[in-house]
């Protein structure tokens, strides 16, 4: 086996002079230009996204339907927040005066509709009592819950204990939870990326080189989105600005390696940088144009979901891909023929009239002793990987992806959960998020009857702008007036024929509990009545994101299955690919099943959550196979199918194993946001592309791809040739 390759006498480019100077500085400018102007942007990501649940409920849904018509029963759009108090043995009469107190102060803070705040409401046992506050929902929610916050940290005092909590409450917790994304992630990713850099390169201007070229990638996609989202072209919520900063940086670094691997080759062939920049770029645009393009590919299938917050998710991060690519296949090699050899400082490439001697470069370095296990024992190696991956898959059956409530979303300390706790421990779990039911004015009292006759409805009541509070009870007796004994009854609010009535649930209103009695409700109650309120959006949101699940992952794999075959020229080779990283999916998602459940001991995951690690790992995963098949093949053309394999491991096996490191780290970085989702996303993605760097691209693709010989490649013409002619390359 010859694993060495001798270089030809490269010829040098007729390129004018002035071309080469002028090019690369007018890409640098411009990239500047992105940099200074996506920098800028940075600071309007906070003005332009939305963390609102129900804002990324397909359009269709039922409780999207209802929430549009609730928009006639009221003056304002809101967002309710819920003040509870408690005292162990019951509130005295100070607590009540201090609670009367806060009720005044908050219906002077802004933000805080006219008449929004209800007056106190005292549980039977008499230890706990709430307010219900309607924030205005064009408002900043989060400043006006601060300030809430700001005025029961006064009253919470000598055992009293108090919180703000409600959709508007768990809004501000996660937009809290949001708050260190701009700092902190990418802080963490920038610093683990430029560590690995500096281990793989051991120089210190590369890896600024590297980092500069993501940067301003990152700035030039987040003044692309930032634009779009301010022309109301795109949504743009929390967990998709983290995941755009991540990828980004992930991508882009990884296409800069694979570049650079390529340029170094190019420096110990051509004495001029030039020659050496055009030789690289010939070598290396076809892998990166297409494993951008198939992760673009994949995310852009998201386009097909219900779910809006996935639907949304799939342009914005491929406008990332993009501008990653445009930053790779541009900027770098701008920037790396600015600097030169003198970037590759202190052990700079030199030309070199031969390469070392055969059994020299078969004897030395990691990679080719993986070569030669490969080559030894090729069956035995992908047989053995198979299993491993088939016994880690089996872990899969323990993952918990059927949703998790709100309140779990944040992890960490949160006021909204721990006051959603006292109100479940004294109230009924639903007060002040019930379910919201519209309904025809004339079936009013049957709908009522319905409701109250349904297991896990507290109460019903009936809006009513005739009621001091809002709403009338409705019990089977009618609508029940308000006040002592005589008085008048009241009428309810009639919007266009209809009436809306609330259904006050017993159990949490984001709780599977809840979920199971509006599905109840639904079922009871035949359109045109509809069912919708908090817990609603809470199931309508989880059956969208199932629905998109199944929908997308068959979607993703053919559309990267076709994208495989244009650019191998294979069929066999395309489907064993798709089959080893859907393998290596199934593997990191049945490990990250045990570790969710029986490590960190998180409640479960949300349905989008295996979506997306799946969009990622599939799509990312095949990048590196795409970087090892693509050398593969470049070198089967010349050494035949089987020294082919074993030299493109040699040759990519650092910079994919370096590109891994990067990605893995990258993704590992969102873990620092306490996110539930972000965080079970990161461990996902990070140990799936550990598994896929370090055993399915480095051992059981090269191993099967060594056992099936040339046929891997049918049909083009090199699974026809024992002995394909050799052929120049440079």
């Amino acid at each position: 086996m010859s694993l060495s390759r001798k270089p030809s006498v490269a010829p040098t480019s007729s390129v004018p002079v002035w071309l080469r100077v002028a090019l690369p500085v007018v890409l640098i400018l411009v990239w500047f230009g992105l940099f200074a102007a996506g920098g800028a942007s940075f600071g309007s990501l906070s003005t332009v996204v939305e963390n609102d649940q129900s804002q990324f409920l397909p359009a269709n849904s039922e409780a999207t339907q209802v929430q549009e018509l609730q928009e006639g029963f009221r003056s304002a759009d809101v967002i309710p927040a819920i003040v509870v108090y408690e005292r162990d043995g019951g509130l005295t009469d100070a607590d009540d005066a201090a609670i009367d107190s806060d009720a005044t102060a908050f219906q002077s803070i802004d933000g805080v509709i006219d008449d929004g705040v209800s007056p106190a409401v005292v549980s039977e046992d008499g230890e706990a009592a709430e307010l219900f506050v309607q924030i205005d929902a064009t408002a900043e929610t989060k400043d006006v819950v601060g300030e809430m916050r700001d005025h029961i940290s006064d009253t919470a005092v000598d055992g009293l204990t108090a919180a703000v909590t409600g959709p508007a409450g768990f809004t501000t917790d996660l937009a809290g939870a949001f708050s260190g994304i701009d700092g902190i992630l990418l802080g963490v990713a920038l610093l683990a990326v430029f560590v690995i850099l500096i281990i793989v390169y051991r120089s210190p201007l590369l890896p600024v080189i590297v980092l500069g070229t993501s940067l301003s990638a990152l700035c030039a996609a987040v003044l692309a989105v930032v634009s779009l989202a301010k022309a109301d072209i795109l949504l743009l919520n929390g967990q998709t600005q983290g995941i755009l900063f991540i990828l980004v940086i992930g991508a882009a670094t990884d296409y800069s390696l694979l570049y650079i691997s390529r340029f170094r080759e190019a420096l110990h062939v051509h004495e001029r940088t030039w020659d050496a920049t055009l030789a690289a770029l010939k070598g290396a645009w076809e892998p990166i144009l297409a494993s951008g393009g198939t992760v673009i590919a994949g995310l852009l299938m998201l386009l097909a979901s219900e779910l809006n917050s996935n639907k949304i998710l799939g342009p914005v991060a491929a406008i990332g891909i993009v501008f990653a690519l445009l930053g790779a296949l541009t900027l770098l090699p701008a920037l790396l023929l600015w600097a030169g050899r003198v970037a590759f400082w202190p052990v700079r490439p030199k030309v070199a009239a031969h390469t070392a001697p055969d059994d020299e470069i078969a004897k030395k370095g990691v990679w080719p002793w993986v070569a030669r296990l490969v080559q030894k024992r090729p069956r035995v190696i992908w047989i053995v990987s198979t299993l491993v991956l088939v016994v880690l898959s089996l872990g899969v059956t323990q993952l918990k992806a059927d949703g998790v409530p709100t309140s779990e979303f944040v992890l960490g300390e949160s006021q909204a959960r721990d006051g959603q706790q006292i109100v479940g421990e004294h109230f009924p779990g639903g007060s002040g998020t019930p379910a919201v039911i519209i309904a025809p004015e004339e079936s009013l009292q049957d709908v009522a009857d319905i409701a109250i006759g349904t297991d896990g409805v507290s109460d019903v009541s009936v809006l009513s702008e005739d009621s001091p509070s809002g709403s009338l009870p409705v019990t089977t007796d009618g609508i029940q007036p308000i006040g002592p004994p005589g008085s008048p009854t009241g009428e309810p609010t009639v919007v266009d024929g209809q009436v809306q009535l609330n259904a006050t649930l017993d159990y949490a209103s984001d709780s599977d509990a809840a979920e199971a009695v509006v599905a109840d409700l639904r079922e009871q109650l035949a359109a045109p009545v509809l069912v919708g309120g908090a817990t609603a959006v809470a199931l309508d949101t989880k059956n969208a994101a199932i629905h998109d699940r199944n929908l997308i992952i068959p979607l993703v794999l053919g559309v990267i299955l076709l994208i495989l075959m244009l650019l191998l020229r294979s069929i066999v080779a395309p489907v064993l690919l798709i089959a080893t990283v859907v393998l290596s999916f199934g593997a990191a998602l049945g490990v990250s099943a045990v570790v969710f459940n029986d490590v960190f001991g998180f409640a479960g995951a949300d349905p989008t959550v295996p979506l997306f690690g799946f969009v990622f790992l599939v799509a990312l995963g095949v990048d590196y196979n795409i970087f090892l098949m693509t050398r593969v093949r470049e070198e089967t053309a010349v050494h035949g199918a089987r020294d082919g394999v074993l030299r493109g491991l040699v040759v990519t096996g650092g910079v994919i194993t370096s590109a891994g490191l990067v990605l893995a780290a990258t993704f590992a970085a969102l873990g620092v946001l306490p996110i539930l989702f972000l965080v079970q996303l990161s461990f996902i993605v990070a140990f799936g592309v550990l598994l896929d760097t370090f055993l399915v691209r480095s051992l059981l693709v090269p191993a099967l791809s060594y056992d099936i010989g040339r046929a891997i490649w049918w049909p083009s013409k090199l699974s026809r040739a024992e002995q394909p002619d050799v052929i120049e390359r440079r």
